[in-house]
């Protein structure tokens, strides 16, 4: 699409919107907004603002529609696939203002936000009443980007993921109309659900001002384990084992001895370097959790574990975890001289040991230093890759190799993306995946933004 520059006229206007001190064309701002934590270019936008208010947004989304200007939501930018790179510039909203945690409503097991609230702040608030929020995509994400990705996390093979807990949305349109959807009851049968076309839709629709967000009961008791394989294809296969047999652990994550190393090395775990399953279950009561991992132990030695240590305390268990979160960083720590490409594809669980093989076979044919961690309880596996920053070449294969991963996810059964989005990153495997579909998402994109100012360039392959 044809989109307008931004003019100093435009620059006048938005002075009428947002005083001058949350406005910005300063060069260190436009840097801090070009990029996320993925290895797409980075592009700057030609203004950063911050909303303080839904009002505020909408009239700058209407400024923005009547002049045509491309205008792009940005949480924490934390995103893996590009999403808030603001590709056609433009204007880029930073609702980092917008932090507030409106209401919580302990009996209704519910709370009130703005979308520039971090999901761990959100949990450390709740704290005192026994309530949480269960979607942990590991880094200090807010609730708007949350919902933009339909994000999750480690906990999603017990508690689902981020649309699981999203009941009302009020959301500001390209026009600048401001919509509310859903509504704080539980459940409902009434009309279309609307509200579930704008979580993950990675603000191409509209952006979010407010939600009304579902919480669960903080778990009595936590245990966790850790067992270790001879090979991913053991631990894959109790994977499915510890499902079938219905054990329902809140996490079920399964690294590369690769991964356990560079652990080990960060964090001092001394781990044994091998395949391993970290396992967490919740319950009510010791001798439930008890009961689970003796199960769990069972079906590990079966599946040809090496070892099988259950009832980590609290503190072991949180800096493993804290470890886990961590190793997108340590990765691109360890490999200064790399640029990382973050592989994000999901299949269905009895396809899951298969497409573990297809990513091994890949590393190895091609010599390549890739890591693999996977939550593995949903079938999901990031596949992380280093290409040299001076070999354009080894970067061109860490992309076909990806390339080829993906498209056997989606023979599989699967999908190119299980949480990080499609952003830059996946729009080319949109066709294969989704057929005649996509011209539907076109349409419903052209319905919510006729004039395509919102997140241009995301999800919808630009070649078609």
């Amino acid at each position: 699409m044809d989109y307008r520059p931004v003019t100093p006229e435009d620059l006048q206007e938005l002075a009428t919107i947002l005083p001058p001190e949350r406005i910005s064309t300063g060069e260190s701002q436009l840097d801090l907004h070009a990029r996320d934590q993925s290895a797409h270019p980075a592009c700057r936008p030609e203004v950063v603002l911050w909303p303080e208010t839904a009002e505020e947004t909408a009239r700058l989304l209407r400024f923005a529609d009547r002049r045509r200007i491309p205008v792009v939501g940005w949480g924490a930018g934390s995103s893996l696939e590009g999403n808030p790179i603001p590709v056609c510039r433009g204007l880029v909203l930073d609702f980092s203002r917008m932090n507030r945690i409106l209401a919580v409503r302990e009996e209704d097991f519910q709370a009130d936000v703005q979308p520039g609230v971090v999901y761990q702040d959100l949990n450390d608030r709740l704290r005192h009443t026994g309530l949480f929020f269960p979607p942990d995509p590991g880094a200090r994400a807010t609730i708007g980007g949350m919902i933009a990705n339909n994000a999750s996390g480690t906990r999603t093979v017990l508690y689902g993921s981020t649309r699981d807990y999203v009941l009302r949305l009020v959301v500001a349109l390209a026009s600048g109309e401001i919509l509310e959807l859903g509504t704080r009851a539980n459940k409902s049968s009434s009309g279309y659900a609307l509200l579930h076309l704008f979580v993950g839709s990675e603000g191409t629709l509209g952006l979010v001002v407010e939600a009304t967000l579902r919480l669960a009961g903080a778990p009595a008791e936590v245990s966790a384990a850790v067992a270790t394989f001879p090979t991913i294809a053991a631990a894959a296969r109790a994977v499915f084992e510890i499902k079938r047999a219905g054990l329902n652990p809140a996490a079920l994550e399964l690294l590369g001895p690769e991964c356990v190393a560079l652990m080990n090395r960060e964090e001092a775990l001394e781990l044994a370097l091998a395949p391993t399953l970290f396992l967490e279950f919740h319950g009510t009561g010791a001798s439930q959790l008890a009961e689970g991992l003796e199960a769990a132990a069972e079906i590990c030695a079966a599946a040809g574990g090496i070892d099988f240590r259950p009832g980590l305390g609290r503190a072991e268990r949180d800096r493993i975890f804290k470890a886990r979160h961590g190793l997108g960083e340590m990765i691109q720590r360890n490999h200064p001289e790399h640029r990382i490409l973050v592989m994000d594809v999901a299949v269905p669980l009895a396809a899951y040991g298969e497409l573990l093989a297809a990513m091994g076979e890949e590393v190895r044919a091609h010599g390549l230093t890739a890591y693999t961690l996977s939550h593995a309880g949903n079938g999901n596996v990031h596949l992380n890759i280093a290409g040299r920053k001076d070999d354009p070449a080894e970067w061109e294969l860490v992309q076909q190799v990806s390339g080829r991963i993906v498209r056997r996810a989606i023979a599989l059964g699967g999908t190119a993306t299980g949480e990080h989005g499609v952003g830059l990153g996946k729009r080319r495997y949109m066709p294969l995946q989704h057929g005649p579909s996509l011209a539907w998402m076109r349409r419903v994109k052209e319905l919510f933004d006729p004039r395509g100012i919102l997140n241009p360039g995301k999800i919808f392959p630009v070649e078609d």
